[in-house]
């Protein structure tokens, strides 16, 4: 599976992006997805999480009523909405696939990843 993220910018504090995650395969409707993000000088770090169907989703206190994650089974991809955003939301942001159909919180349940894509976030 190869997955395919794309949407990253600049954007002024209390602006939106929407990220996109586009995998290479049908299978990647059967499994759990994630996004995640590392800022610079710091470890990769949990953002939101959707089970295969889109049905069940978690997501990091941080971004918690502003970042909404979503699916499209149909076009295999997926999508996090990020609104309000915050300086401190700057970093690269990786979609993953799980190795089960559930939602996960763990860099370790996630086998495969996308390239990453970078969110400025200016003040």
């Amino acid at each position: 599976v190869q997955l395919q993220a794309s949407g990253g910018g600049l954007v002024q504090a209390g602006g939106s992006l929407r990220l996109s995650c586009a995998a290479s395969v049908r299978t990647f409707s059967r499994y759990g997805m994630g996004w995640f993000r590392q800022a610079p000088g710091k470890e990769r770090e949990f953002v939101a999480t959707i089970n295969y169907s889109g049905g069940v989703t978690y997501y990091a206190d941080s971004v918690k009523g502003r970042f909404t994650i979503s699916r499209d089974n149909a076009k295999n991809t997926g999508y996090p909405q990020m609104n309000s955003l915050k300086p401190e939301d700057t970093g690269v942001y990786y979609c993953a696939s799980s190795a089960t159909q559930y939602i996960s919180v763990m860099l370790r349940e996630y086998n495969y990843w996308g390239q990453g894509t970078l969110v400025t976030v200016s003040s």
